[in-house]
């Protein structure tokens, strides 16, 4: 099969790029492509070059399956076959359509013109991955474009519209109609007029005026440290792009693969590209094949008008689906609406959303207190009080009225699935949904198989998930489910730890430092403590006789504190502003119940709050995995990257625990069960694995 196809019309080769889906730069594209291009540029009756893609796309970049892998012997590097396109007399036209990514935006840069479709993107993702543009893009861009808006592009790794890209002189015409018309026409015209290539290697003006600003990189260094917090690659990328501006293209060039080779190497990209893989693995699920019919939900019902409710209502109307939200209550209901429509005119207002997004989005929303008004819908989302009684006769009442072929699925946290499906007369057509808030920005679906769902139920649920823009993964029944089974042994710990020594900004600190976007405590205060306190007093699990329960957090809501909603929880807050401030009555709560106890304070390093915040969760997630909650540890995995800030360069805390290595985790965890008991013994599929020598990625049920 042709990687890359050839053809001349009139004086003009094409090379079209022909790799499906998305024409990745594997190694026989890069053969070919030199090979076509060496015979274009040899061909006398040709005049100028035309590099298209075919399908969807111009070429969204490399096949990441081969970095870090040895190439095929003769097998040509990326960056030498555009350095020789580039240096090549004859005019290049990049025609570009859908999307111009990564190692495509570098095939592009390399062209001396560049043609692209309206709608098309633009753009160098790689930092994304880990890494940084290895073929030239962190040393052509600058030279073309304003370097500070070069920066902006490599380090966000965020692609650009195609209009965007013209108007900073990426791209040179942006076209409504057929674009390898257009480019063909372009490729004309410059024959026409007798134009040379105009290669970035030589242009140097964006660059010069670089140059005279000292302060420009410092500047962005600064401007980027707290959004990049922990990684390594958009650093890099400012480094290549410094280099560009002060040493020669061909120094650049050697810089820049230099970096890129040590960086596909690193933990951190190899952690980012597992992270990338994992999401779509995760559509795969046991039991449900791939051709499962599923029926596209078009009208959907929401119970309960609160910040969830109002949430999944929002991202339903954002995925074009209609969306009857109920709430018994009149005056709960017209709160809701009301903090819907000014989370809209906010989103406005910020420029997220157009306003005539707006209203069509609005438009799709209908409030009511009357269940009858669902009887007609594809689907119910229940997100109302987290109480087993409340959810039974909310469920028996729907499961009267919904049509029958209706999906009745619930956002419960914790509850037992199976119990709410028994009270209806369609066990098979229920289903957990749980949202992670705010539900309209948070992408995680933990969707939650019953006994009883049926493969048609799990596979329409998966379908919902992926038009609603979110990352959905399956899982079983038990308490907390994967992650918030997993949460409570974190979070456990942590307050044992200010039990024992260490105060809440202590633990914080580390956890931060880790690369969460906050600690446990400073998260308490934004959820609300109150919402941990009922929960807590509704599940017996959460509070075992006999086993230890640290009582701090129910001492604090007892005082009143509930959080940032009361200006103080863990920490106090100043008036209208959100930075946790340490108090003097917590510490003096914490030191009291520590008194009450019995337990001696002692001081606890930075280390041993790390691992008794992590370990006991990875070794919670390995009782998961045994237990067939979570159908592989990568899916625990995309859990925790997606609902509940798990650093993303860290690959989620199974990865994380294969590369730091289990017989590691599993003595440690040993040493910590035998020191403090309750909670902490090692699972036994832990044990196993880490005798064995393997990890977590080699376990399969």
């Amino acid at each position: 099969m042709a990687t890359v196809n050839y053809e001349v019309r009139d004086g003009i080769a094409i090379l079209t790029l022909d790799n499906p889906p998305v024409n990745g730069l594997g190694a026989g594209v890069r053969t070919a492509f030199k090979a076509n291009y060496e015979k274009g540029a040899a061909d006398d009756a040709v005049k100028a070059i035309v590099i298209a893609g075919a399908g969807r796309m111009f070429c969204a970049g490399a096949d990441i399956a081969e970095f870090g892998k040895p190439a095929p012997k003769g097998t040509p590097a990326l960056q030498p076959v555009l350095d020789q396109m580039e240096a090549g007399a004859k005019p290049v036209v990049a025609a570009i359509h859908g999307v111009a990514l990564g190692g495509g935006a570098e095939v592009a840069l390399a062209c001396h013109f560049r043609v692209a479709q309206k709608g098309s993107r633009f753009g160098l993702p790689e930092v994304t991955l880990g890494i940084i543009p290895g073929a030239g893009g962190t040393q052509r861009l600058p030279r073309l474009i304003d370097v500070k808006e070069a920066l902006t592009i490599i380090t966000s790794g965020r692609p650009l519209s195609a209009d965007k890209a013209k108007a900073l002189g990426a791209i040179d015409e942006v076209v409504e109609d057929d674009v390898l018309d257009a480019a063909i026409a372009f490729a004309r015209k410059l024959i026409a007029d007798g134009t040379k290539p105009r290669r970035c290697s030589e242009q140097t003006a964006s660059i010069e005026v670089a140059r005279k600003n000292s302060a420009l990189f410092g500047d962005f260094r600064k401007s980027m440290a707290r959004r990049n917090r922990g990684l390594e690659a958009p650093f890099a990328a400012v480094d290549c792009v410094e280099v560009a501006v002060n040493k020669s293209f061909e120094d650049g060039l050697k810089i820049e693969r230099e970096t890129f080779k040590k960086l596909v190497a690193s933990d951190q990209s190899k952690a980012l590209r597992y992270a990338f893989f994992i999401e779509r693995e995760a559509t795969k699920i046991d039991g449900v094949p791939k051709d499962t019919p599923a029926f596209d939900v078009e009208e959907a019902g929401v119970i309960g008008c609160g910040t969830m409710g109002g949430g999944i209502a929002r991202s339903l109307a954002s995925a074009g689906i209609a969306v009857t939200i109920l709430d018994t209550d009149e005056a709960a209901l017209k709160r809701g609406m009301k903090t819907i429509f000014d989370n809209y005119d906010a989103s406005v207002a910020k420029g997220r959303l157009s306003k005539d997004d707006m209203e069509e989005r609005i438009g799709r929303i209908n409030g009511t207190t009357e269940m009858h008004d669902l009887e007609d819908v594809d689907i119910v989302i229940e997100a109302a009080f987290e109480d087993m009684a409340v959810k039974k006769d909310l469920f028996g009442k729907l499961d009267k009225i919904v049509q029958p072929d209706a999906i009745l699925a619930t956002n419960t946290s914790t509850l037992d699935i199976d119990e709410i499906a028994a009270a209806t007369n369609r066990p098979e057509q229920v289903v957990g949904t749980h949202f992670f808030s705010p539900a309209n920005v948070m992408r995680l679906m933990e969707n939650v198989r019953g006994e009883k769902s049926s493969k048609k139920t799990l596979a329409t649920v998966m379908k919902l998930s992926k038009k609603m823009g979110k990352v959905g993964v399956m899982v079983g029944v038990c308490f907390g489910f994967v992650g918030n089974r997993m949460l409570y042994a974190y979070s456990r710990q942590s307050n044992f730890l200010i039990e024992e020594g260490a105060l809440p900004q202590d633990v914080d600190k580390v956890i931060y430092g880790f690369g969460f976007p906050m600690g446990p405590f400073a998260v308490g205060d934004l959820a609300g403590l109150d919402i941990g306190y009922a929960i807590r007093k509704a599940n017996p699990a959460l509070r075992p006789e006999g086993k230890r329960y640290s009582p701090i957090a129910d001492r604090l809501v007892e005082l009143g504190r509930k959080g940032q909603k009361t200006n103080a929880g863990w920490y106090r807050y100043e008036e209208g502003k959100r930075t946790p401030l340490p108090d003097p009555v917590v510490e003096q709560t914490i030191l009291d119940v520590s008194k009450e106890l019995g337990i001696e304070r002692r001081k606890i390093s930075e280390e041993e709050i790390l691992q008794r915040c992590l370990y006991p969760m990875i070794n919670e997630g390995a009782n998961i995995l045994e237990e067939g909650i979570a159908q592989r540890a990568s899916d625990i995995d995309v859990i925790w990257l997606y609902g509940y800030g798990f650093p993303r360069f860290r690959g989620g805390p199974m990865f994380y625990a294969d590369q730091i290595g289990l017989k590691k985790i599993y003595d440690v965890m040993s040493k910590l069960y035998d020191t403090h008991g309750d909670w902490l013994e090692p699972a036994p599929l832990l044990k196993e694995l880490a005798g064995k020598g393997k990890g977590f990625a080699d376990y399969a049920k």
